[in-house]
């Protein structure tokens, strides 16, 4: 059965960094800087500030599916003391890439290397520019490197779906395909 409601890709930035808020045990604490949806249904990218969180927080949960990277111990994370509640259904709606991908491997494959090895791409920059560009009033620089990270996952997860697998490099420098159910879910 198919989920009601949209489906969604997110991903945000902070305004702080890990070793700024005592470490990845206090991700509530970093702040939301910046977001971006993707709603695959439309074929349109959304762009959140801060001010904009509850409109954000709406249409999370109005969704039907959820897709992200990282989403359910970051980005959740992020948006609770936003007011964002993570219960059963929210849990059950979203599509963790990275914890999939780490129940299956063991261990947790950045989206840049993913990218890499299954698309031939890279991402344009990393959380720690994203987090100066936000301190230097670029929000536009911030926003742009969202929006390139939700179509980077979103072309990971297209590419899982349609092929039924992604691919890492070992450290050898092998490609590894790694099988995924994504088109059965």
């Amino acid at each position: 059965m198919a989920p009601r409601g949209k489906t969604l890709v997110f991903d945000l930035e902070t305004q702080y960094l890990a070793n700024e808020v005592g470490g990845w045990s206090n991700i509530d604490r970093m702040l939301f800087a910046a977001g971006v949806v993707y709603v695959v249904d439309e074929g349109v990218y959304r762009h959140f500030l801060e001010a904009d969180v509850p409109e954000l927080i709406a249409e999370l949960q109005a969704a039907g599916r959820i897709i992200g990277y990282n989403l359910l111990r970051f980005d959740y994370s992020v948006l609770r003391p936003y007011g964002l509640i993570v219960d059963h259904a929210m849990r059950q709606k979203s599509m963790d890439l990275m914890l999939d991908l780490y129940e299956r491997l063991g261990f947790r494959p950045s989206l840049d290397s993913l990218a890499e090895a299954t698309l031939g791409e890279r991402k344009s920059a990393d959380g720690l520019a994203a987090v100066a560009w936000y301190r230097e009033g670029l929000i536009e620089k911030v926003l742009a490197y969202c929006e390139q990270d939700v179509r980077v996952t979103y072309k990971i997860y297209d590419f899982g779906m349609q092929h039924g697998y992604v691919q890492i490099r070992e450290r050898s420098g092998r490609l590894r395909r790694v099988p995924v159910p994504w088109g059965a879910i």
